[in-house]
């Protein structure tokens, strides 16, 4: 066991826990610290750093989450298996998914209106106050079309934003600006097709209304299975060059987060046959323990890694704003059909939103969310716990704002869909028994209410 011995900066503002963890990522994939062994345990760490034992068990974590790490039970912390990005890897066999992943219904169908709107979820006097300021001091420039690529302080904003929390190095002018995922990926099509890209490997189940894009722009699309560690690499066509839509930092369906190892699997994959990476960096913010996953885009070398990002999902669904930031090598790409589209993301809720992230009021939304969703997972999980033992199973998630149920019962899940229907509960229906249970607009002191109410109806007689 080698000695882990981080000089520590008590000027950062970097907190000591992610300084350690800096150390220790490091080393291991320097190669200083190699696969298999075992780190020093939290009170000898602690002990050697003058930290807290709390410290380096945050830091701990983190790596964990990431997959540099892994625990055995009463014996400690030992290296996974990490290759950087020059080096192959060795296809790594999965653990089995308790909740069986691969049986998901790909064509997971959209239920009703969520439940209702929870005002806690977004503070609109401060968007407002945003707004307003943007119609006094911008109002002259709201009557010309805006930039086919974007507004530029927004996309400064962007640019910012992502260096900061997702590790993504990027200037504004790799940023593409659009109204929602779906127009993004129709430009994402129209620069693949001169890149010469015919085919599309996605992740099943995935995301539906983007596999219907590639599939009605004519591209040949090759389903690629998910797992608890994300998507099957080892699947992945190696004889065509291929673009890859991937979710690596919270899978869609199952929050699934692809452990460092395999991230750089798949970006070797993408350099050596000549293809490229779709990350969908789908609600990674809204991690509820630790720190959120770094984005795939943020690691050595990416240059092979289209970014896709959306603010719906963490501001509210009428923003349609949407964005892809693209390697330096292809962004000549937009640029030459630029001219063939005019931007149809509202102008002024662009210019509305860079105000609101220059102002800190984002950043301070995110945080209020995080521990908002928490709050509620904690809720969604205690009430199936204490309610449903032994009838409903949660695969709890860490991230994102959705569980999934396995309901132990004779109904068909089609009857169990209807049920929940029938009393505004937001859900999706999944075949075998699995229910994607949405949390986000149920207002958190109803929780327990609701879900008591909907066990009661799950387990009336069919």
């Amino acid at each position: 066991m080698k000695a882990i011995l981080p000089l520590l900066d008590e000027q950062s503002k970097r907190p000591y826990y992610l300084q350690v963890y800096d150390y220790i990522k490091k080393a291991i994939l320097s190669g200083e610290i190699t696969e298999g062994e075992k780190l020093p345990s939290l009170r000898s760490l602690a002990k050697s750093t003058t930290l807290s034992v709390t410290t380096i068990e945050q830091c701990y974590n983190q790596l964990l989450v990431e997959g540099y790490i892994y625990s055995r039970a009463q014996s400690g912390y030992y290296v996974s298996r990490v290759f950087s990005h020059s080096q192959k890897a060795a296809p790594a066999k999965d653990d089995i998914f308790s909740l069986h992943v691969s049986s998901i219904d790909s064509t997971l169908r959209e239920t009703a209106a969520p439940l209702k709107y929870d005002p806690d979820c977004f503070d609109f006097n401060k968007w407002k106050k945003c707004m307003n300021k943007v119609i006094t001091e911008y109002s002259p420039t709201l009557f010309f079309a805006g930039d086919p690529q974007g507004e530029m302080v927004l996309r400064t904003e962007i640019a910012k934003y992502l260096y900061v929390s997702r590790g993504v190095s990027c200037t504004p002018d790799q940023i593409i600006i659009g109204a929602g995922t779906q127009q993004i990926t129709n430009h994402l099509c129209t620069i693949l097709r001169k890149m010469g890209i015919e085919n599309v490997a996605l992740e099943t189940p995935g995301y539906l209304p983007v596999r219907n894009i590639f599939r009605d722009r004519g591209f040949a699309i090759t389903p690629v299975d998910v797992t608890d560690r994300g998507l099957s690499i080892e699947k992945l066509p190696t004889n065509i060059r291929t673009a890859t839509y991937v979710s690596p930092s919270n899978h869609v369906f199952t929050g699934a987060v692809m452990p460092v190892g395999r991230r750089y699997e798949l970006l070797n994959w993408a350099a050596e046959n000549d293809s490229y990476i779709i990350e969908d960096d789908y609600d990674s913010e809204l991690r509820y323990f630790g720190r959120p996953v770094p984005a795939l885009k943020g690691l050595e070398s990416s240059s092979h890694v289209i970014y896709l990002g959306s603010f719906s999902s963490t501001l509210f669904a009428a923003v349609k704003i949407s964005y892809m930031v693209l390697p330096d090598e292809i962004n000549f790409l937009f640029s030459s059909i630029a001219q063939d589209y005019t931007q149809t993301c509202s102008k002024l809720e662009q210019l509305t939103l860079a105000l609101f992230m220059e102002t800190g009021n984002y950043q301070t939304h995110i945080k209020k969310l995080r521990k908002l969703y928490s709050q509620k997972l904690a809720a969604v999980t205690d009430t199936f716990e204490r309610e449903a033992s032994g009838f409903i199973d949660v695969k709890n998630t860490s991230s994102g704002v959705n569980v999934i149920l396995k309901v132990h019962s004779d109904k068909k899940i089609d009857t169990l869909k209807k049920e929940a229907e029938d009393l505004g509960i937001p859900i999706k229906g999944i075949e075998n028994d699995f229910i994607m249970f949405y949390y986000n607009q149920i207002p958190l002191a109803e929780i327990p209410q609701i879900l008591t109410e909907l066990i009661r109806v799950w387990r009336g007689a069919s």
